[in-house]
């Protein structure tokens, strides 16, 4: 998986026929609300969306204030353990917090906690006993499930668990509600056939199912038709696209291809894609097609050749290098990404260096660096985890601090040069605007609030290893 972060989920009220019948209010007139927080991936946050729209469909209005909330979900990612922690905190605290005492002998006045997604396909009833105050626990193939879920509670009160890790349908991105969204994630591929040693994504997302193309393209023509001028396709694997749905000719290249003939669509990006599976034709398509983006992200997880075999990544060091090489060549002025993982069990010095100077040699954009940790049911977990953390530690702090140099001398060959800017709002300060360029790097300048969703010029005066700080072009 790629980078994992944070995010806050929220969403205004859209036009919708309420029903009294789905109401958790005894007065049909009071508006229920639901409220969902992220911890994961851009999977993950697709994926809220989703269950956003199911919501709103439902009559709910989302909101981002916890306390007013009847329904209060966290969607967890169960690939790395940080992401986890944050849940179990979140809502551990969350019993005692005044969002969770609003209550009375009325069951229907308690607002229904939640927790979805990886983490509960992960736990699954484990989870009440370590939350007792959990009402429900949804997988990622029972998303669709909630909103029934949901009156069941109501009516009932008995806790409910919906995990048999059923596959989705294939237009699952028909029910979600994101009109006016500048940028917006489009699923293409659901789990993973690969089973990276260390990685739980067959095991919490299931095996690979490919979305049929006419789907996909009608869910990016609805959100452009709606406002949306950037997508990023997603998947564990986007370069694998198409081969389960056994249809002559479907690939990942025609579908990008597709994808790009919609008008209205500005901008397509996509990740995550695996070095295995990754052919020159991409690269072509990159450096032919202006709407797709020139970046990309290619974890490599370790430069030392008997790890990579331990973690089972189906490659090789030199198959990398080529691909690398490959992409470099033929996509000018592209970005390159990665994914690195430290303290693997048995990862030795040796090892180590060889990840350092694959990291060096290649010199990457930018790279998420993240320590290894156990994660049952994959299997590395029966490994020893023989690594210690202050050596894990250690490692990573390297790492970051090599790609912190490499970034800040990659982002200096754009001083004085001028770059197109999408504009997506203001930085955290709110004091400038914010936008990406079209390789992914993140700039900041000054300018009118009337800029933001307009693609504009802007001539970069400095950098820092994250960020082109400019001002406008002519």
């Amino acid at each position: 998986m790629n980078k994992h972060e944070k995010h806050e989920s929220g969403c205004k009220k859209h036009g919708v026929n309420l029903s009294s019948k789905h109401l958790p209010h005894s007065s049909a007139d009071m508006i229920p609300k639901c409220f969902i927080k992220t911890f994961g991936c851009q999977m993950n946050e697709y994926d809220s969306e989703l269950v956003k729209g199911l919501f709103e469909e439902e009559g709910y209005a989302c909101t981002q204030d916890i306390n007013e909330a009847d329904v209060i979900l966290f969607n967890g990612c169960s690939v790395r353990e940080h992401a986890e922690a944050r849940v179990w905190g979140q809502v551990g605290v969350l019993k005692k917090s005044a969002a969770h005492s609003r209550q009375s002998i009325d069951r229907k006045t308690k607002p229904i906690i939640g927790i979805i997604g990886c983490i509960a396909q992960n736990h699954q009833d484990k989870i009440f006993k370590k939350l007792p105050h959990v009402d429900l626990v949804c997988g990622t193939g029972n998303l669709y499930d909630l909103p029934k879920m949901v009156r069941e509670i109501q009516k009932t009160g008995k806790k409910m668990l919906a995990v048999n890790g059923k596959q989705r349908p294939h237009a699952i991105g028909s029910a979600g509600t994101r009109k006016g969204r500048l940028k917006a994630f489009v699923t293409i591929v659901e789990g993973c056939d690969n089973y990276c040693s260390y990685c739980i994504v067959p095991y919490v997302r299931a095996r690979q199912i490919s979305r049929l193309p006419q789907d996909i393209l009608e869910e990016i023509k609805s959100l452009v038709e709606n406002g949306t001028k950037e997508i990023t396709l997603l998947g564990q694997n986007v370069n694998s696209y198409g081969v389960d749905l056994n249809a002559h000719g479907l690939s990942f290249v025609k579908l990008l291809s597709e994808a790009s003939k919609i008008n209205g669509l500005e901008r397509i990006r996509f990740m995550t894609s695996h070095p295995k599976d990754t052919v020159k034709e991409l690269f072509e398509l990159m450096a032919e097609n202006k709407k797709i983006c020139p970046h990309l992200h290619l974890p490599f997880q370790s430069g030392s050749e008997r790890i990579l075999k331990k973690m089972n990544r189906k490659y090789t060091i030199s198959q990398y290098i080529k691909v690398v090489d490959l992409y470099k060549r033929i996509v000018a002025g592209g970005s390159l990404t990665t994914d690195v993982i430290v303290g693997f069990p048995g990862e030795e010095e040796k090892d180590f260096k060889d990840t350092f100077n694959l990291m060096k040699e290649v010199a990457f954009d930018s790279a998420f660096v993240f320590k290894y940790c156990p994660r049952p049911p994959a299997v590395s977990s029966l490994l020893a985890d023989d690594v210690n953390i202050e050596t894990k530690k250690e490692r990573n702090q390297l790492l970051l601090s090599l790609q912190k140099k490499i970034s800040l001398n990659k982002n200096r060959f754009y001083l004085e040069r001028e770059a197109e800017v999408l504009v997506e709002g203001h930085d955290k300060m709110k004091k400038k605007l914010r936008g990406r360029t079209r390789a992914n790097k993140i700039a900041v300048f000054e300018g009118q609030d009337k800029l933001i969703g307009k693609k504009v010029k802007v001539k970069i005066k400095d950098v820092t290893e994250s960020t082109l700080i400019a001002g406008l072009g002519k």
